[in-house]
C-alpha cells in the first residue's frame, strides 16, 4: 500500500541501496557511472537524490535537478517487485514538489522510444510527448552511444 511511503533525500548510507535499486531497474548504462552521477548530484543545491522508503527499505529513488529554468528527472525506478502500487506516482510527485519549491515551473525527462511502458506511465501522469531532437557529445572524446 502506498500509504506506508516515506520519501526524503539520499543520505551517505543509502548510496550504495540506490545503485542497487537502479541496476534492479535496468537503469544504469556501461557508460554512465551512477556513484559519480550521485556524488555529483548531492554536491550541488540544485540537484538531490529522493529515496522512497518503505518499511525502512528504499524500494524507489529518483535523481532531480534543475538549471534555474527547466528541472529534470534521472534515473527514476520503482523496484520491480514493488511496482503497481502507486509508488512510482508518489515519488514523481514528490520530485515534482521538490523542484515547485524552487521555483521551477516546467520539468522535463527523456524515455528512450521503445520503452513505450514507461511512456504510458508518465502519460498517465499528466506529461507529453514534447518533440525535440536530442544531441550529444561526450567531452571526453569518446564515441556517441546508443
Amino acid at each position: 500500500m502506498a500509504d506506508a511511503l516515506v520519501i526524503d533525500e539520499a543520505s551517505d548510507g543509502d548510496i550504495e541501496s540506490v545503485v542497487a535499486l537502479w541496476i534492479r531497474c535496468g537503469l544504469v548504462r556501461a557508460w554512465n557511472d551512477p556513484r559519480a552521477d550521485i556524488a555529483l548530484a548531492r554536491s550541488s543545491p540544485n540537484a538531490t537524490i529522493l529515496a522512497a522508503r518503505a518499511d525502512g527499505a528504499i524500494i524507489g529513488a529518483v535523481m532531480v535537478g534543475h538549471d534555474g529554468h527547466r528541472g529534470w528527472f534521472y534515473y527514476l525506478g520503482i523496484d520491480p517487485v514493488m511496482q503497481k502500487r502507486g509508488y512510482g506516482r508518489r515519488i514523481t510527485e514528490a520530485a515534482e514538489q521538490w523542484l515547485s519549491a524552487r521555483g521551477i515551473t516546467k520539468v522535463m525527462l527523456m524515455v528512450r522510444p521503445d520503452n513505450a511502458a514507461v511512456q504510458a506511465f508518465y502519460q498517465s501522469l499528466g506529461y507529453f510527448d514534447q518533440p525535440r531532437t536530442v544531441l550529444a557529445k561526450w567531452l571526453d572524446g569518446r564515441p556517441p552511444t546508443p
